[in-house]
């Protein structure tokens, strides 16, 4: 597969119905482009060649970004600059795709090694992104005014992910896990105190293997902690 660029950029923001400017376009390539650049040295994916980490991690998240966009007015009435929290977020998968194509969200990009979080605080100023910020944690001892959405791609099992971050959740927020094929083990054993609210099939254009979206909703009364 040849290497991405700008064509390559538009043709999968076409085929999810995205809108996509040559800037965002440039970001999301100078992304990869960096994360090329770092995992040399730093091993931040076992993903090796541009044309699969394209694929396999920046077009994956772009994937989600249709439902998201849906989603957001039923939980985020009111709301003028939505706050998502990426847990676990890596080489800021999801966090610096959606801070790129969703400019109206305040993303926070938490992870607990030291070089991953370097490396989204490298991008988010190489990128200029102005709604993008990184914090070096663990998230069960992060306390932040509450976060509309909390999401991960690959933090843990749907019950830990939802009883760490439980104290971050706004009382009408929602979780999104990023799954492969549908978790139902990990379902069956989430309990308390999260409910399932909409398991969503994924289609990411050019990547033959299941995806899907795990909607979570809280329906207990806890009220989450502020900072």
């Amino acid at each position: 597969m040849p290497p991405p660029d700008r064509a390559a950029a538009h043709a999968a923001a076409q085929a999810l119905g995205l809108p996509l400017s040559d800037g965002q376009a440039d970001q999301l390539l100078g992304h990869l482009k960096l994360l090329q650049q770092w995992n040399a040295a730093y091993n931040l994916t076992a993903v090796r060649d541009p044309a699969a980490m394209w694929l396999q991690h920046v077009v994956d998240c772009m994937a989600a970004v249709p439902a998201l966009t849906r989603a957001l007015p039923s939980f985020c009435a009111g709301t003028t600059r939505p706050r998502v929290l990426d847990v676990g977020s890596g080489a800021g998968l999801p966090g610096v795709v959606w801070a790129v194509l969703l400019p109206q969200l305040d993303v926070t990009c938490i992870d607990t090694v030291g070089k991953k979080v370097a490396f989204i605080r490298q991008v988010s100023g190489a990128l200029q992104l102005g709604n993008l910020q990184v914090r070096h944690a663990r998230v069960e001892q992060l306390r932040e005014p509450p976060f509309h959405l909390i999401t991960s791609r690959a933090f843990a099992s749907l019950a830990d992910f939802t009883r760490l971050t439980l104290h971050l959740l706004a009382p009408q927020g929602r979780w999104l896990a990023m799954k492969g094929k549908a978790p139902t083990d990990e379902l069956a054993e989430l309990g308390w105190p999260a409910t399932m609210f909409h398991v969503e099939p994924l289609a990411v254009p050019g990547l033959q293997a299941e995806r899907c979206l795990v909607w979570l909703k809280n329906d207990t009364p806890t009220t989450p902690m502020a900072g």
